[in-house]
């Protein structure tokens, strides 16, 4: 019962965010704006545990969700053969610069914070600089 309760409050956030998004006018999706009002929301224990309980079964079943993806690789197949390399060649690119990207974020983060942190009482890198 509370994974349909769990339902029901994604939809509904999502609902919002889409009425949000369409009344306001907003470059963003409303199934984004949806997500950005459930952050706050999951404060209280009773969103905590419905949207869990939801996001159990959801993970649990998530092999079915790919069901509609390899049904329609297979409904167009020929555009595969005709693009497909090119289309291999800009997933393995943009996988690369976005890792590349969090890479360079995260070091940069952790600098700053090895830089600034110091005496905070917190230690940003576990690794002691003598062991460098």
């Amino acid at each position: 019962m509370r994974a349909l309760e769990g339902l029901a409050l994604l939809l509904l956030f999502q609902s919002a965010g889409e009425l949000l998004s369409r009344a306001l006018h907003l470059p963003f999706p409303g199934p984004v704006v949806g997500l950005l009002l459930l952050l706050p929301a999951l404060r209280w224990r009773a969103v905590q545990h419905r949207v869990g309980a939801v996001a159990e079964f959801l993970l649990a079943h998530l092999s079915l969700l790919f069901v509609p993806v390899g049904v329609g690789v297979m409904t167009h197949l020929e555009l595969l053969q005709q693009h497909g390399l090119r289309l291999l060649a800009v997933l393995v690119v943009s996988t690369w610069v976005a890792l590349a990207v969090t890479a360079a974020v995260l070091r940069a983060l952790l600098r700053d914070d090895a830089g600034g942190g110091e005496g905070t009482g917190t230690q940003a890198d576990p690794v002691s600089k003598e062991a460098r």
